[in-house]
């Protein structure tokens, strides 16, 4: 077949077939267009899920006449005029490709009036622009976009969506994405007339919270630490979920690079890898989370709905997120306590939080207060919980007197006895606090055990028959590039061809294990996160088991100077609040609820 140049409708559809992919995509590109246009108000309207129609009316800017026109044209955009401003991309669209593609697949009519106008102007596109003037039209400042009878003159398009009520979840959930990615925006979204979503500016702390509540729940709040922190060029803040608020789904993952929604590779991987010691097998961590960085670090020209983006220096980005998620979950007040229903069953996990405004909400019921550092008892006392596992003498009935006039009880309070053999009841200011003791030495013994192996090279010990893996030119590359790095972790690997390694040592720790795997998938985390943390989630998870082993069992009877000594050892001990398994270590109960338990004062 001969080669011919495609009409420029044609052109406009096929381009439509990876911008307008169901209706909810109509909604993305015209809300972010009004973004752009610095709207504070954005309202929604749509019927049969927005086939029949949407209208996205804000008070943004506005077009100009002479440019209602060029709206419709492909490439034409107001936000780029050079390579360097596509290299600093700020606004949420750039291609100009949106409208021309709705305008290809659907009854486009856009009115927009700018401020100091005494008019607004119409243009319209019925599968192609009408090549009319503008025509005057009232309006107030700002745009209004309004879509009908969407994909009517590609009838094969419209059978792939799916029902009303599933294209309508779609628009909900994208509302609600750009909805916590701009507080300083008010957001409507009506449904066949119905309000659906109804979202004022949220400019204070206090705000901002109401507006996450409203759009993800007042359990994601009630269990969720906020964090902010800058370093390197990059600053993040957001909230984080307790390990104990996990998701079977990652439906409460919501990231944000410079105010744009993002599923990014190496974004879910850094957070993952800081939730991996405290978060239960298979579960997903919870959390809206926003990072800034200068533009020019990132390239958002990778992918068509710019879902995805690049980073310049991928391995400092994912560090900065690793470490700065890591840190907040291991700081006072990431712990969990467990609230108790009148049946006695766990009602779900409380995360005290510290978010900009404690008083915009009330406290839940059982809060667990922030664990500082400060420890008073002896630390010969916190020795003995990790002597050798020996049968211990049955608890006295009488409890070591400890004065501590100035500060009270310390956080976990002082063990009162044990029961069942599992759990220790101690008293501290709040009221009564429970704790799984073998949980809670397995948190503690695997920290030492990690303190204790250090931050430097792991420990190596050669093979007894050098194991040659074959690789591809990029992996080998990349083994030689990394060679010092891999030999922090414990593995001397060299370079025998283009594309053969040879593994003449591995760490002590994994002795007896799948070394080519290990060796293969530390490769495979270079080629995509430019990072390698594998032989150390490995060595991790040899020490959880010894820790495991090492810790006290059920039934064992602890004296109270053990169970004191615990409590201590778990003040001083990061991420203390759960078990490696993601489990909680402890709960609380306070005195309010023991009295409404018991009906007292009423």
């Amino acid at each position: 077949m001969r080669i011919h140049p495609l009409s420029e409708q044609l052109a406009n559809q096929i381009a439509a077939g990876e911008v307008v992919e169901r209706p909810a995509s109509v909604v993305k590109e015209l809300a972010e267009n009004s973004l752009d246009a610095g709207a504070a108000r954005i309202e929604i309207d749509l019927e049969q899920a927005g086939v029949k129609l949407i209208r996205v009316r804000d008070d943004g800017q506005g077009i100009h006449r002479d440019d209602l026109a060029l709206a419709l044209a492909r490439h034409a955009t107001s936000k780029i005029a050079s390579l360097q401003d596509l290299e600093r991309v700020h606004t949420m669209g750039f291609r100009g490709e949106a409208l021309p593609s709705i305008g290809s697949v659907s009854q486009l009519v856009i009115v927009s009036r700018q401020a100091g106008e005494d008019r607004g102007w119409r243009v319209e596109c019925r599968g192609r622009p009408s090549g009319q003037d503008p025509q005057p039209a009232a309006h107030p400042p700002g745009t209004t976009v309004e879509v009908r009878d969407l994909f009517f003159n590609t009838p094969a398009r419209r059978k792939f969506l799916k029902t009303e009520r599933t294209e309508l979840g779609h628009i909900e959930t994208l509302v609600k994405r750009l909805a916590m990615g701009r507080f300083d925006v008010g957001f409507t979204l009506r449904h066949n007339r119905r309000e659906l979503l109804g979202l004022r500016p949220a400019a204070s702390g206090p705000e901002q919270e109401r507006r996450v509540v409203d759009l993800l729940g007042r359990g994601f709040l009630e269990h969720a630490v906020h964090l902010e922190h800058e370093a390197a060029g990059l600053a993040l803040r957001g909230w984080i979920a307790s390990p104990a608020f996990s998701r079977s789904q990652a439906d409460m993952q919501h990231f944000y690079v410079n105010a744009r929604a993002v599923r990014d590779k190496l974004v879910g991987h850094a957070v993952r890898q800081a939730y991996q010691d405290v978060l239960y097998h298979g579960r997903q961590p919870a959390y809206v989370l926003y990072l800034e960085l200068n533009p020019a670090l990132l390239d958002v020209n990778v992918h068509p709905t710019k879902h995805e983006v690049r980073f310049r220096d991928a391995r400092l980005v994912h560090d900065f997120l690793f470490r700065t998620v890591h840190q907040a979950l291991a700081g006072p007040g990431g712990g969990v306590s467990i609230p108790l229903d009148h049946s006695g069953a766990g009602a779900g996990a409380v995360v005290s939080p510290t978010p900009p405004d404690e008083s915009s909400r009330p406290a839940p019921p059982f809060l667990q207060r922030p664990m500082p550092l400060a420890v008073r008892e002896p630390r010969d006392a916190y020795a003995a919980a990790f002597a050798a596992q020996a049968p211990a003498e049955r608890p006295t009935s009488s409890r070591p007197v400890v004065t501590d006039s100035e500060s009270g009880p310390p956080p976990l309070g002082y063990a009162l006895a044990q029961l069942g053999g599992v759990y220790i009841l101690a008293e501290n200011a709040q009221g009564l606090v429970l704790v799984d003791m073998h949980a809670a030495h397995e948190r503690v013994t695997y920290e030492r055990l990690k303190q204790g192996l250090g931050s430097g090279p792991l420990r190596a010990q050669p093979l007894l028959v050098p194991q040659r893996i074959l690789v591809s030119v990029r992996e080998a590359d990349l083994a030689a590039e990394h060679r010092e790095l891999i030999e922090r972790l414990g593995l001397e690997v060299d370079r025998l061809g283009d594309e053969s390694l040879v593994v003449r040592a591995a760490p002590v720790l994994l002795q007896g294990a799948d070394v080519e795997r290990l060796v293969r998938d530390l490769l495979a985390d270079l080629v995509v996160y430019g990072t390698v943390e594998r032989v150390r989630q490995e060595v991790n998870q040899v020490l959880a088991t010894l820790a495991c082993h090492g810790s006290v069992r059920a039934n064992r009877r602890l004296s109270i100077e053990e169970m004191n000594a615990l409590l201590r050892a778990m003040e001083q001990t990061e991420r203390a609040d759960q078990c490696n398994h993601g489990r909680p270590t402890w709960v609380q109960l306070e005195m309010r609820e023991l009295d409404r338990l018991f009906m007292r004062g009423r």
